[in-house]
């Protein structure tokens, strides 16, 4: 083994062997330390413990990251737990691609019908800006005729 190999394989085992802390993930990810608390509690994380004090892995840190990543995607903590836990299974990627496809396919369905109810309600408020308008511009000028004229003694 060359030098040059050997210090990428040592570079890359002292990455794998990193660990953080609660606020560096807290810092690093824009979370606060009760999110990365409750996702240990859902079991999500596992952190090791130094006395009182947890500790992070590089494979904790990777989690977070899925799980982050799949909140952002809407998906349920449940299904990010079922997703982030085959992650972790290289023994078959195909089954995890495909509940992976699954839940995506799923997740279209819900944006695609909420996108329709978007639109619906969107064309019933332009309906209702409308009528308003058209009411406004016929109470505008009865406002201005009462005003103009003389009040009874």
């Amino acid at each position: 083994m060359t030098a040059p190999t050997r210090d990428r394989a040592t570079a890359s085992e002292r990455a794998a062997q990193r660990t953080y802390t609660i606020t560096e993930l807290a810092a690093e990810f824009d979370i606060t330390p009760r999110a990365i608390r409750f996702y240990e509690d859902v079991g999500l994380l596992a952190p090791q413990r130094a006395g009182r004090n947890r500790v992070y892995t590089q494979r904790d840190r990777t989690r977070l990251k899925l799980t982050l990543r799949g909140k952002r995607l809407g998906l349920s903590l449940l299904e990010v737990k079922r997703l982030v836990d085959m992650y972790e299974s290289p023994a078959d990627t195909v089954q995890q691609l495909t509940a992976f496809r699954e839940v995506l396919a799923e997740h279209r369905e819900m944006l695609e019908r909420q996108r329709e109810d978007i639109e619906i309600t969107l064309a019933e408020i332009g309906q209702h800006e409308a009528r308003c308008r058209t009411m406004l511009a016929r109470a505008v000028p009865r406002a201005k005729r009462s005003r103009a004229a003389p009040s009874d003694p």
